[in-house]
C-alpha cells in the first residue's frame, strides 16, 4: 500500500491567511502543526514514509521539503502548475512504478480528522474493499445538510459500517435537495476527495473514462516532453467529474462511511466549528494569537500580525487580522471571501495575493 498525498490548491476561502506564496496545506490551523504534517502522522504506521508521494506545484515544494525533511527527493512530483486533481492523480501513477496490485491511498493535504486511529482502520477496510478492482471512495458521515460539500449516494445498505455500491455522486446541492438526500434509506454521506484503489484498476479506468487526461500524460512521458507542455494540452478536471462520476454509473465505485470528525477546513466558518469543538468552548467564542473578547457569542478573533484584537458583544462574526489585511465577516457569508479574492485577481492586486 502506498500513498498519495495532493498538496495544492490555494485555500481562497481561508485568505487573507492563505496565500499563494503559503496556501492553506502548509498553515497550523489547529495548532501548531501544518495541515500537511498532520496528513503524514497520521497515515503513520499504516503507510510509511518510505511508501509516501507527495504532489504539489513546483513553487511550493520549498515549503514541502521543509516542512517534511524525512521525504526523499523521490518521494516528491512537483507540477508546473495546478492542473486539477485528474491530472495529479494520473502523474503520480504513471511515475509511481509501483506493481500494479498494490494499492494506492489518495488524499488531500489540507484535512482535519480528530480521530486519526480510526481513520487508519477506515482505509485499511477501504484497501480490502478494493482488492478486487473496485474504486473506493469514503463516505464521511454527515452531521447536517450541508450545501458546500458534494454527496456519495448508495446504491443499497442503508447506513451500517462497510462497502456498499456507489450509485451516484451529487455535487454541492441546495439545502432542500441535502436534506432530501440524507433522508435516502440507502444513505448519503459527504464526500471527502478520499479515494483507495488498485493502481491497475485505477489506470485501467482512466483509460475508459478519462483518455484525454491519462493519454496525453502517458504519451507526453514516454517521448520525454516537457510536463510544462504536457500540462499546457491537459483538461482541468477534477478526479470526481472524469473518472467518479461516470465509473459508478457502470457500478465500478464503493463506498466506506467513515464517522472519524473530519473536516475540510474549507472556510472561516468551518475553522471555527473545529476549533470551537476541540477547544471545547460554550458561548463558541474562539481566539487564536493576540486577542481577547467580552461578551460575545460565536466569535472567532485570529490574529497573526501580532497586534491585539479586542472584540465585545459580537455575534457570529470572524476576525481575522493578518500584516496587511484585517477581515471582518459575518459568519454565515465566510464561503463569500473566495469572491474577494477573485475580485483582488481580476483587479490584479497581486500584493494582497
Amino acid at each position: 500500500m502506498h500513498a498519495v498525498i495532493l498538496a495544492g490548491g490555494g485555500g481562497t476561502r481561508l485568505w487573507p491567511l492563505s496565500r499563494r506564496a503559503r496556501p492553506k496545506p502548509f498553515l497550523p490551523l489547529v495548532g501548531e502543526t501544518s495541515l500537511f504534517q498532520l496528513t503524514l502522522r497520521r497515515l503513520d504506521p499504516l503507510i510509511s514514509v518510505e511508501d509516501t508521494l507527495v504532489v504539489a506545484e513546483q513553487g511550493h515544494m520549498p515549503l514541502v521539503a521543509g516542512q517534511a525533511p524525512q521525504l526523499l527527493s523521490r518521494h516528491l512530483i512537483g507540477e508546473p502548475f495546478g492542473r486539477n486533481t485528474a491530472a495529479a492523480i494520473a502523474l503520480a501513477a504513471l511515475v509511481s512504478q509501483r506493481p500494479g496490485s498494490d494499492v494506492m491511498v489518495v488524499l488531500p493535504a489540507d484535512h482535519y480528522i480528530e480521530d486519526e486511529r480510526g481513520f487508519r482502520e477506515v482505509l485499511s477496510e477501504a484497501a480490502r474493499a478494493a482488492q478486487d478492482g473496485s474504486l473506493v471512495t469514503l463516505g464521511i458521515a454527515a452531521s447536517g445538510p450541508e450545501t458546500g460539500y458534494g454527496y456519495v449516494v448508495g446504491s443499497e445498505g442503508g447506513r451500517e459500517s462497510g462497502a456498499r455500491s456507489v450509485d451516484r455522486f451529487v455535487e454541492k446541492p441546495q439545502r432542500e435537495r441535502a436534506i432530501e438526500l440524507l433522508a435516502d434509506p440507502r444513505g448519503a454521506w459527504w464526500n471527502a476527495g478520499i479515494f483507495v484503489w488498485r493502481q491497475d484498476a485505477f489506470l485501467e479506468n482512466m483509460e475508459r473514462y478519462a483518455p484525454a487526461v491519462i493519454g496525453a500524460l502517458r504519451k507526453g512521458l514516454d517521448v520525454g516532453q516537457s510536463l510544462t507542455s504536457i500540462y499546457e494540452g491537459l483538461p482541468n478536471v477534477s478526479i470526481d467529474r472524469a473518472l467518479l462520476e461516470p465509473a459508478s454509473v457502470d457500478g465500478r465505485v464503493m463506498v466506506v462511511p467513515a464517522d472519524v470528525g473530519w473536516s475540510d477546513l474549507g472556510s472561516w466558518d468551518a475553522l471555527h466549528r473545529a476549533l470551537a469543538g476541540k477547544s471545547g468552548s460554550l458561548d463558541g467564542v474562539v481566539t487564536v494569537g493576540n486577542a481577547e473578547d467580552l461578551g460575545s457569542q460565536g466569535v472567532l478573533a485570529h490574529s497573526s500580525a501580532g497586534r491585539l484584537i479586542v472584540t465585545i458583544g459580537l455575534r457570529d462574526t470572524i476576525v481575522v487580522d493578518t500584516p496587511d489585511v484585517v477581515l471582518v465577516c459575518a459568519s454565515d457569508r465566510a464561503q463569500e471571501v473566495r469572491a474577494v479574492v477573485d475580485r483582488l485577481a481580476q483587479a490584479k492586486e497581486t500584493d494582497h495575493l
